[in-house]
Order: structure tokens, then sequence, then C-alpha cells
């Protein structure tokens, strides 16, 4: 199943400007949180449950950032990304995680994320990381944990 979210209200983001944004999570709290919050914030999301929905998504529209879960049925986060670099795509991603992903420096192809957020997470410190992503701003690997921080999902 998979949803489109976006601002009431607000005029539809144009395809020049960052905006368009898809979240993948097998949970549907997370992902549903997630999308209001990024909607709430102005941007077109699209929610998707699973690696394979969330590849079949990027081959039907364009995209400006991928938010994805690290753990998930089908198609991992992990497995998503790698799909995404073998087939040349330089989407932005960020893996959302409970626990940090393996790091292999010899992957071929090496995974390419822009920011990794460990959970639990600060949905405002997550909305200013998309908008560092977005805007080229968060050096790479960038490595956000927010365990103690209030408002934390």
């Amino acid at each position: 199943m998979s949803s489109t979210l976006g601002p009431v209200g607000a005029i539809p983001c144009q395809t020049q400007s960052p905006g368009r944004i898809l979240v993948v999570d097998d949970e549907a709290c997370i992902r549903l949180l997630l999308g209001e919050v990024l909607a709430g914030s102005g941007y077109q999301v699209d929610l998707v449950e699973d690696g394979a929905a969330a590849w079949e998504a990027l081959q039907a529209k364009s995209y400006d950032l991928l938010i994805t879960d690290y753990n998930m049925p089908k198609i991992t986060g992990v497995e998503l990304v790698r799909n995404l670099r073998s087939a040349r795509m330089a989407l932005p991603v960020v893996m959302v995680t409970g626990e940090l992903p393996e790091h292999d420096p010899d992957r071929k192809p090496p995974l390419q994320l822009a920011a990794t957020v460990l959970k639990p997470f600060a949905v405002e410190a997550l909305i200013e990381t998309v908008r560092s992503v977005l805007h080229g701003a968060i050096p790479q690997p960038y490595f956000q944990t927010l365990a103690s921080a209030p408002s934390s999902v």
C-alpha cells in the first residue's frame, strides 16, 4: 500500500525545487508520522511499506530524497540503496535505523548515504536533516543520534 501526502492548502512543489520525498518503513506508525511531519513542513511525500514497493515507486516517479528504514521485509534498506547505486541513481538517501548499518569500505557499489538517523530521534532534528540534505549542507557520511532529545520517535 502506498499513499501520497501533501501540505494542506499548499501549492504543489515545482519539479525544479527539491521537495518530493519517498518514505519507506515497514512500521506503519513511523511511516505515517514521518509522512505527516514532512508534509506539514511543505514537502510532497509518498509513503510505502517495504523496499520492493519503494523500488517500484522509484521506477515510476522522480524524487528529491529517499528516507528508508534499515531493516524491512522483502528488500532491506541496504539492498534498496545498493539497487539505486547499481542503477546509477544519484538520489540522496537518509537511512533511519535502530542499529548502525555495517560499514564495508570495499562494498560495491558503495552506499553513499547522505545521512544516517538513529532511532529514537527527534522529529525536529529529522526535519533539519532533511533540509540540510536537500540543500547540500551535510558532510558525508553524517550520523544523527538524538536518543535523549524531546519529542523523539
